[in-house]
């Protein structure tokens, strides 16, 4: 049994060490401003994300391919990436007032550049954690890509096995192809991919969009043409960061532009010597929790509330999400649109124009300075959770002035992996453990495990870890910290970066209150230790709108009531 411990003990040591090289990697690279993924510069790179094995990448590790991952990374990655040699990591610079047209991701929203055939250029503007995710994605889809080369090439000259020419000759088919050939060409792409053909049939139309139905045999052959073109011709992929996002990253270019819009609109509202509560969430369960009663009154005598927010949660339900928002507008929201770069939208609630309050609060009782304003704002992603939170937090420079926020409680809810439950349940942290360092957040939750319990929902607390990205975390590292005293109940990306930056404002600064109240609560959007239950597997769908709202309404009730 004690050698058992040894083994996964040194396996978890072995893995938070490739983590560890991977980021200093990552950063040496930056700094040096342009590398080769697959030649000897991005050889720590590819070797330390092998030695992981992340979860969300499958079998990157093995012969054959990892479809689940693939698809994973396809939808982070803006659309033609696989074809192109050169990608070309950017500040903004000025490329939006060009012809050339924006590429936005499916699953990231991040402005990408198709410069010429050869060449990418993706947009960052969220910070170092934009830039490992994007990094860590690449490693794997050119990995996969030399998977294919190996499978496909026959001698050193170039000289490529039959099933390569069939897969070629579907791509370069003019025009749509029929079901015959559609399956001809997957039985020589299950061949080259070392999976069965049922496997390939079941995944290729999750990789189809409108335009291009037959996308995914596009990607594969795209990848495998770039990986022996390495191989055979030496004219290797390249990854360079331009002079000025090197220059521009870590000054809160972003965030500061950003923070500056809230509060002007603060300012110009008279909003800014209010009770102010600042929430992180999405941008349609608090205004859908306040204004549904208002929008919605004869669909709420019909159906229950949780039914009417699984129809709002739904994008074709224009007309009822327009009537929730035409509510909102009329009664005291804001809206803030990004126009800063962080993508990161805002919502402002004036709740003095809600007459009858919340949930049958004391809200008559209160005076209209006294009733909370409640400013929205939508995910950060990762550490760029410490530049937006710490911007906003600073006092307001107005002309010779320094305006102070009436900060009265943060609020953080968000998605996070779970380590002891399934999708749908919800954590309730008492500390931030940050991944790779010896820092940690302990803090005083204002939500409490009994505040949620009772709903037919899970609820597990403890801490949680705070890691540098999602798609570098394996079993044996998580099972490491879930059994040991760390006691860790789940994973997410940004809330020791908002912690970092609520403490130096309200202890160190002293541009809010040191007694501002802080809420964290996450609900699972995936279980990295169960296999089928990782990021790749798929979304939460509506089993995510249970907890969502549930959350929501906890922390709306105790805004209302404090």
């Amino acid at each position: 049994m004690s050698i058992l411990k040894l083994q996964g003990r040194t396996r978890a040591q072995e893995s938070s060490g490739a983590i560890e090289r991977m980021y200093i990697t990552m950063r040496h690279l930056f700094n040096r401003g342009f590398y080769k993924p697959m030649g000897v510069s991005g050889d720590t790179l590819r070797e330390s994300l092998l030695t992981l094995r992340p979860e969300i990448y499958g079998s990157i590790a093995n012969d054959k391919a990892e479809l689940e991952g693939l698809l994973y990374v396809i939808d982070r990655l803006p659309h033609g990436i696989e074809e192109c040699r050169f990608i070309n990591l950017t500040s903004d610079e000025g490329y939006g007032n060009s012809h050339f047209k924006p590429i936005v991701p499916p699953k990231r929203r991040r402005n990408c550049y198709r410069i010429d055939e050869e060449q990418m250029n993706i947009e960052i503007t969220r910070g170092r954690s934009e830039i490992y995710d994007i990094l860590t994605h690449l490693t794997f889809l050119f990995v996969e890509s030399h998977k294919i080369m190996k499978r496909v090439l026959i001698d050193e000259d170039g000289s490529v096995n039959r099933d390569w020419e069939k897969l070629e000759f579907a791509v370069k088919h003019q025009g749509d192809l029929t079901q015959a050939q559609r399956e001809v060409a997957l039985t020589h792409t299950a061949s080259i991919l070392g999976r069965t053909f049922h496997e390939i049939s079941n995944l290729y139309p999750k990789f189809s969009t409108p335009n291009n139905p037959d996308r995914f045999l596009r990607i594969i052959w795209s990848l495998g043409n770039m990986a022996i073109r390495e191989g055979v011709k030496n004219e290797k992929r390249i990854i360079t960061f331009s002079p000025v996002l090197r220059e521009r990253l870590g000054h809160h270019i972003h965030g500061e532009i950003w923070a500056n819009d809230i509060k002007s609109c603060l300012k110009e509202n008279n909003l800014m010597d209010r009770p102010l509560h600042i929430i992180s969430a999405n941008m349609h369960s608090v205004m859908n929790t306040l204004y549904t009663p208002y929008a919605l009154k004869a669909e709420l005598k019909k159906k229950k509330a949780l039914d009417i927010y699984e129809e709002l949660s739904d994008s074709g339900n224009g007309s009822l999400r327009n009537k929730v928002n035409k509510a909102a507008l009329d009664k005291g929201m804001f809206f803030i649109e990004d126009r800063s770069g962080t993508n990161i939208d805002v919502q402002i609630f004036d709740t003095a124009k809600l007459e009858e309050g919340f949930n049958n609060t004391k809200f008559s009782d209160l005076k209209p300075e006294e009733k909370p304003v409640i400013i929205v704002m939508d995910y950060a992603f990762g550490e760029q959770a410490y530049e937006t939170m710490d911007e906003l937090l600073k006092p307001y420079s107005l002309k010779d002035e320094e305006l102070k926020m009436n900060v009265k409680s943060i609020s953080i809810m968000g998605k996070a992996g779970i380590l002891e439950g399934g999708k749908g349940d919800i954590m309730i942290p008492d500390a931030h453990l940050f991944e790779g360092t010896a820092d940690n957040y302990p803090f005083e939750n204002q939500l409490k495990k009994s505040d949620l319990e009772g709903h037919d929902i899970n609820v597990v607390d403890g801490a949680m870890i705070t890691v540098l990205g999602t798609s570098l975390q394996n079993k044996d590292i998580l099972r490491f910290f879930h059994d040991s005293t760390w006691n860790v109940c789940g994973l997410e990306m940004e809330g020791a970066h908002y912690q970092k930056a609520i403490q130096a404002a309200s202890r160190l600064r002293r541009s809010i209150s040191e007694d501002v109240e802080v809420r964290y609560a996450y609900y699972a959007s995936d279980n990295p230790l169960e296999t089928g239950s990782t990021l790749a597997s798929g979304g939460l769908g509506t089993s995510g709108v249970k907890p969502t709202y549930l959350i929501t309404e906890k922390i709306l009730d105790q805004i209302f009531n404090s």
